[in-house]
Order: structure tokens, then sequence, then C-alpha cells
């Protein structure tokens, strides 16, 4: 398991096996933060580190961090940020800055010069200029911290957030004569350097980071070679399962899989139908209360869904001085990049450009993505999602009320398409059992999920300590949702929805399910490798789950078509025509009783699930349930040729091409309220006076 301290930055994360080995985990307590008389801090991920005022910042001057402002800014928009500030316990300078009131560099320059220190913009910095190691550079992206050396001394250089700027105004008070070994910097200057100079370990971390320190647990070639030769490895494989499976006790092969098959769908009937404890909802946390959240999405080619998904996102309810937005896209996407250019960008929107290295997965962007995070907590979504305004409180209260080793909480998705045909309907059917009923009933047992893709909630010092996605894993979230149960961690559902769009065009839903598919055979796979150690670690819960959920899913859609013909045959009549090792054995009782139960289970909690969701009028495309599993099983034996041919590939989904609901939700009355008992920050004529000396 992983034992964490909850020390926020300076977390000492160890990972415990079953031979009581313990190798420190990324990232490693950033020693290069000690620096004496005083602790360098920039408060990263302290969310319970109060800000208690001392007799200094009694009375008027308040917020300190503003005094640089004075006669730059209107006071009544001094006021208003300070009164803000009081509210959320952050510092004043965070809330203008990310109120687009004053841009971060211009701030930092009217600071420094208050201050009376440098203000660095790394124009003439060099890489060996930075005294950190390339795992260092990891640590740095998470602290906003960075140390040179220039000039023969040793500098700090600080891209304040929260309470930085409040706490360095104080520090310069009691040990005016450090002055020398600060300097401030904005963070999209500092991301800058380390992406230039530190971008080839920026680009290792994120590439293969699990890799190095959990080999075992991905799914990357665990051999260097060629490319021919992991692929004759792999087939030989499939080729000698496939054999093994037909000729030497078919009839005890037959068997083993109905039974594998029953499995299958008795644990999602039996999860599904599972009573679950309804809780009561939490009190709604105060701004002061929330912590900085981190959201992240990956996007390649999404230039006609990025504007929907930045509005969603706009419409969290969620304090923006608290909020970390990040998009991460390709560095060959420029129609994406394009598209981005054309929005309006919030100060508190950043675009990453993941590493032009191997594999290009998602996976591989968010823990890109991750080295930089600022957040206690972290949500991914997708580019075509719509989460619910309140998603990021109902996580929080979920994360309060739940068991301490809870890591990871995950939202229902739907399907919210107005552009409908049979495959979409049934899709929607089917989401809708997945995420009301199947996997909320795993969570009541206390069984590993596998997660969705998208709308996960996790603890981020959690996510880092047990090595984050795999980018070699084509379903990184299913991965993850047992690597957690593998480290002693829980997860759990919350009922928050994101609003998905399904696809429409058949090529488009068999790419995506053959992706999903192909995952789940590298899921299996990976944690297959060791069994006895998978059952030590996850219990033999956690044992079944993984055969039954993921194992039974893929085998029960690659055995379906042959198996329906084999029966389908013998009761024609026809059995006799097959060759003998295609002949169907004893058990026929068995192989009808595993079709009508596969059938069965899914058609069922199909329709539980639309009830659930008042959707019954498009139950009718149950009734083709067996048609939609031979569709599955296509995607699956296509998915396990590509896991032969080309694993890592990713097969993009399109979005974009269903109408959809305009707005599922209405605004959140905090926007409309937010600024209304603040003084105005626009509508004075001394505002719009004064507002350009912000910028000069």
């Amino acid at each position: 398991m992983v034992v964490t301290d909850r020390a926020g930055l300076y977390d000492t994360v160890m990972e415990r096996r079953g031979d009581d080995e313990a190798e420190p985990s990324w990232p490693e307590r950033p020693g290069f933060l000690a620096f004496w008389p005083i602790d360098i801090g920039n408060d990263n991920q302290r969310p319970d580190d109060r800000f208690i005022a001392p007799p200094l910042l009694s009375g008027t001057n308040e917020a300190p961090e503003l005094d640089c402002l004075r006669g730059v800014l209107a006071p009544s928009l001094l006021q208003a940020a300070a009164r803000r500030s009081r509210e959320l316990e952050i510092g004043a300078d965070r809330v203008l800055i990310h109120q687009g009131v004053i841009e971060e560099q211009a701030y930092l320059r009217h600071l420094s010069g208050s201050l009376k220190i440098g203000l660095e913009e790394f124009d003439q910095v060099g890489r060996s200029d930075c005294p950190l190691s390339d795992a260092q550079i990891t640590a740095a992206a998470a602290t906003g911290i960075v140390p040179l050396r220039l000039d023969d001394e040793l500098v700090w250089v600080i891209a304040p957030r929260r309470l930085a700027c409040r706490r360095l105004c104080l520090l310069l008070k009691q040990f005016p004569a450090i002055r020398p070994r600060l300097r401030l910097t904005s963070s999209a200057a500092l991301e800058g350097f380390l992406t230039h100079h530190g971008g080839s370990a920026l680009a290792e971390a994120a590439s293969a980071d699990l890799h190095h320190r959990f080999p075992t647990l991905s799914a990357a070639p665990r051999h260097a070679g060629p490319l021919w030769r992991q692929r004759l490895e792999r087939g030989a494989c499939v080729a000698a399962l496939l054999i093994l499976a037909i000729f030497p006790a078919r009839d005890l092969t037959a068997t083993v899989l109905a039974l594998w098959f029953i499995g299958f769908a008795g644990l999602r009937l039996f999860a599904s139908l599972w009573p679950r404890r309804t809780h009561s909802p939490a009190e709604r946390k105060t701004d002061a209360d929330l912590p900085v959240y981190t959201v992240v999405a990956a996007l390649y080619r999404e230039a006609d869904s990025v504007a929907s998904l930045v509005e969603a996102l706009e419409a969290l309810d969620y304090p923006r001085e608290k909020l970390d937005l990040m998009l991460v896209i390709e560095p060959d996407d420029l129609a994406t990049r394009a598209a981005l250019a054309r929005l309006k960008r919030r100060p508190y929107l950043r675009v990453l450009i993941a590493p032009a290295v191997a594999p290009k997965t998602k996976p591989k962007a968010l823990n890109y993505a991750l080295a930089f995070a600022r957040g206690s907590f972290i949500a991914v979504f997708d580019a075509e999602d719509r989460p619910d305004p309140d998603q990021l409180r109902t996580a929080l209260a979920a994360f309060d009320t739940a068991s301490p080793e809870t890591a990871c909480v995950q939202a229902s998705l739907c399907i919210d398409n107005l552009t409908h045909n049979w495959l979409s309907r049934t899709f929607l059917a089917e989401y809708a059992g997945q995420f009301d009923l199947f996997l909320p009933g795993l969570a009541a047992l206390g069984l590993p999920l596998p997660l969705g893709g998208t709308s996960n909630h996790f603890r981020t010092d959690v996510l880092r300590g047990l090595g984050a996605w795999d980018p070699h894993n084509v379903t990184e979230d299913a991965d993850l949702g047992f690597r957690l149960a593998r480290f002693g961690h829980r997860s759990i559902t919350i009922r928050s929805t994101t609003y998905e769009e399904a696809p429409l065009a058949f090529g488009n839903w068999l790419r995506q399910r053959s992706r999903w598919m192909k995952g789940w055979i590298q899921t299996w796979e990976v944690h297959m490798r060791h069994p006895l150690r998978l059952w030590r670690e996850a219990g033999p819960g956690g044992f079944l789950a993984l055969n039954l959920v993921v194992g039974g899913n893929v085998l029960s859609a690659l055995v379906y078509p042959l198996l329906l013909a084999l029966m389908l045959m013998a009761a024609a009549g026809w059995a006799g025509l097959l060759p003998t090792w295609l002949t169907p054995g004893r058990p026929t009782a068995l192989h009808w009783l595993t079709i009508a139960a596969g059938v069965t289970s899914t058609g069922l909690v199909g329709l539980l699930g639309l009830a659930r969701r008042r959707q019954w009028r498009h139950a009718g495309a149950l009734a083709l349930t067996p048609v939609y599993w031979l569709c599955l099983s296509l995607a699956a034996w296509r998915a396990l040729a590509h896991y032969v041919w080309c694993p890592y590939r990713w097969e993009k989904t399109q979005h974009g091409v269903a109408r959809r609901a305009q707005s599922m939700v209405p605004e959140p009355a905090f926007q409309q309220r937010r600024w209304r008992q603040a003084a105005s920050f626009t509508n004075t004529a001394s505002d719009r006076s004064r507002r350009p000396r912000a910028y000069a």
C-alpha cells in the first residue's frame, strides 16, 4: 500500500510491496526548498494551512500585497479585492489577477519595485544556471519555485500562488537582508523556462515514469527490441492461448468460458441491484474552506468542441481564484490551437503543449499536465463533456465524508444527444446502466472500479504517489482504478452527471469500442502477470472483479458469436457439417444459459438505467441487444488484432457530430452575484482612467 503523510508539498510517499522493500515515489521530497534561516514556501497544495493574520496585518493594512498598487488602481478596486481575499482566504493579488483586472506580469513588476527585489524573466538564464537535477525539475514545476546560481550566488525565483505574496511582504519586513536572494517571476515565465530547459525530463516523466518505478504495473514493452519482435511475441502468445483453448480439452474449455460468461453477467446484475445507502447532503462549504482544484482536459483534433468545453468549465460553481484549468494539446494539432487562440482566455486557464514523444496517447498528455498541477485535487474531463456546475463541490463533499483511504471519486456519465439512431440509443442505455447502477454497486460492495475515462476526481498527492496514468494503456482509466485498489485506496461514485455525446456513425463507434477493448486486454494482462501478488494486494474481491469485469467483458465479446453460431447450428441439426474440433460438447443447456444470461443482464441493467434517467422512450433499442453484442464482438476481435499489431495506437473518436442540448443546467447563481456586493471593477470613471496604468 501507499503510506502518505498529508503535509502537502512536503509529502513523503513510499510504496510498500509484499517483499517489504520501499522505494521513494515521484515527486521526491524537494530538498532544494530548505533555506536557512527560513523555509521558502509557495502555498502549493496546502489547503488546510490557514493564514492567521498577525498583528502586523491588523487595521487598515490587511492586505500588504496591495500596497504596491495604491495610486495605480482605484481605492474601490483595492477594497473589493481585500474583501474578496478575506472571503476566500487567498491573496488579494490572486483576486485581481484571476478576475482579469491586472495581468500577473504587470502586478509582479509593481510588487518587485515596491519590495526592492528582482523580477526574473529568464532572458539570459541557461540550463547550467539551474542547479536542479532533471528529476527535480518536475518538483519545481509543481511547486512554482526554482533556484538559480547567478553571479556565484544562489537565488530563489518564485512564481507566487495563494498567499505567497502576502507572506513575502511580511517575510521581508522581518528579514530584509534576504532581498538579494529572492526574485519574482510569473507562472508563464517559469513554466516556459522549465519546459525549454527541462523539457526532456518532463517528457520522460510523462511517458515513462510509471514504467521506471513500477515496471510490472505498466503496459510498456517489458524488453527493448525491434517492433517486429514485439509483434511476433504478442502474436505467438495469443495464438498459443487460442490453440490451447480449442484442441486439448474443448469441452472443459467451453464449460469454463460459459461459467466465466455467466459470472460476468451475474456480477453485473447483482451489483446493479445491490442496495446503496443514501447519504444526507453535506453542508455546503464556504469558499474559504475550498482548496485549489485543478481541472485538466487532454485534447486532440477537437477544434469543433473546444469552445463548448471551455464554456462548460466556465460554468463550474467554484471560485475562480481557486480554480486551475489546464488544456493539453498535441504539438501537431494546429487546428485546435487556432480554435483556442480565437477564444477569450481567462487568467486561470492555461494551455500546455504535450511533448512530441511516444506514445501519442491521452494518458501521456495527462501525465505532462500533472507536473504543473497546482491543486490539492484534480479532475479529468474530455472535449465533449458538460459537467454539472456543482460537480467539484459534490466531489469534495464525498471526499470529506468517505473513508480516509478514498482517493478517487467517479461521477456519472450521461448521453445528451438530440440526434439519435439505434446505435446511439443503445449506447445511452448502456451508459445509464454502467454509471448509474453498475459502478455505484461495485463501489457499495467495496470492489475496485473500472473508472470511466472522464469525470474522475483524484487526490493529487495520491495520484502522483502511485505513478499516475499509464501512458501505454489506451484505457488508462480502467487500469488506474485497479492500481488504486492494489495500493490500498478506494474509489467511490457520486450522483453528479457529466453529459457526453454518443457516436452516431458505426465506424466512429467501432474505433472507440475497439480502443476500449484493447485497453481492457492490456489492463487484464498487466494485472494478471503475478496473480498471487494481485490476490494479496487487491484481495479476493479485487481479483474477482478484475477477471469478471475486465476479463469477462472482453472474453464474452470474443466468444459470443462463436457460441451463438455453434448453438444455432446444433439446434438446426447442422452440427455434423462442422469440423470435429468445432463441434459443441455435451453441456448444451449451459451454453444456452450463457447466452440468455448475457443478453438478459445487458437488457435489464440498461432498462433500469433508462428508468433512472427517465429515458423510457429509448428502451425499444434494447430489443436488438443480441445484434448489439455482435457489434461488440466485431470490436473485440478487431481489438485483439490491434493488441498484437499496434497496442499503443490511440484511435481518435470524432466529436461534434451529433446535435446536442444547448444547456443542460441553468447558470449558477454565484456567477450572477459574485461582485454585486463589492465595488465595481469597471463602472466608475476613475477605474477606467486608472486601469491602463496597471498594464504599463
